[in-house]
């Protein structure tokens, strides 16, 4: 058999070449999306704009649970919205939105922040509580930060060597800062099939409300926090069925009305489904299903129109547990 020409071989050269060539970018694309949408390869979530403008964000469960998170650390803290979307923005560049125990140097979490710079201790920084309530601390200190571009804002408290990198994740925090606040109604929705947590449960619940919220606030909307709290507070009702916990949200408080504090618990507990293994949420007549074919907010039917019961707070968010 004659040998192949030298032009063949260096045909086939180029072949194998470039397939090989195709085959790094399909596993770079890979990584990157995986980075990305933190790379559980479990259910996700989306959030659409109230504006009817079509845009959209898909993110992970993980991402949503940590975004959630930084926003009720923010509200909490009688916060405006645009503080909260200029951390989600600088979460997203530093970590996509991602608990993270590696980075630059001894950057860790979320906001990649480092010991060394006096941030925290390394247990400290890896709490997002803690953290995203440091960034707020130095956000709150940059003067006419409610003004500044976002970026510029970032980067007064970041100091990043990529001081215009935050700005190209405004749109898609801009999102996530509207549902989560509860400013957008009924537009954050997860697929919320549980993981492999064990945590779940209505006390699983409660505990994460306080967590993110804190004590006081989460006693500002009716909330039980322990059983050494003080009898005149107010209390979230667990029902007999041992499943439900509804959070009462009525009247206004610290300048934000009561509906958009319930769209703000009902985004979260939607965005913790899978965490704490959630299958039902309803408000404002809207309920949201685990597992659903869509995943989004429909009108209440069955159990969820109880909600006005004479035993249940009619202005009021209801929390179905798996258990």
């Amino acid at each position: 058999m004659p040998e192949p020409s030298p032009s063949l071989k260096r045909r086939g050269r180029l072949l194998r070449a470039g397939a090989a060539f195709v085959v790094l970018l399909a596993v770079a694309g890979y990584l990157a999306v995986q980075y990305i949408t933190g790379g559980t390869g479990g259910p996700g979530c989306e959030v659409v704009s109230a504006d009817d403008d079509g845009a959209t964000y898909e993110f992970s469960p993980e991402q949503a649970v940590n975004a959630a998170t930084i926003t009720a650390v923010g509200t909490a803290r009688g916060l405006p919205e645009r503080a909260v979307t200029i951390a989600l923005a600088t979460a997203l560049q530093e970590s996509a939105l991602r608990n993270i125990s590696h980075g630059d140097r001894d950057s860790l979490g979320l906001f990649q922040q480092r010991p060394s710079m006096g941030w925290g201790t390394e247990e400290q920084i890896m709490d997002p509580i803690y953290s995203a309530g440091m960034f707020y601390d130095h956000l709150v200190k940059v003067p006419g930060y409610t003004r500044l571009p976002l970026t510029v804002a970032a980067q007064r408290v970041q100091r990043s060597g990529f001081p215009q990198a935050y700005a190209k994740h405004e749109p898609d925090a801009t999102l996530l800062a509207a549902a989560l606040t509860g400013r957008a109604a009924a537009t954050l929705t997860c697929e919320g099939r549980p993981g492999a947590t064990p945590t779940a449960g209505p006390d699983a619940v409660r505990s994460a409300l306080v967590r993110d919220f804190g004590r006081d606030a989460v006693q500002q909307a009716g909330a039980e926090v322990g059983a050494a709290t003080p009898t005149p507070t107010p209390t979230l009702v667990t029902e007999t069925s041992g499943r439900t916990v509804t959070v009462p949200v009525a009247g206004d408080t610290g300048g934000r009305s009561s509906e958009e504090r319930g769209w703000q618990y009902a985004h979260w507990a939607v965005a913790n489904a899978s965490e704490l293994h959630i299958e039902r949420v309803s408000y404002g007549g809207r309920e949201w299903v685990a597992g659903h074919t869509d995943s989004r907010w429909h009108a209440a039917t069955g159990d969820a129109k109880n909600a006005d019961r004479a035993d249940a707070p009619a202005d009021a968010v209801r929390i179905v547990t798996a258990q």
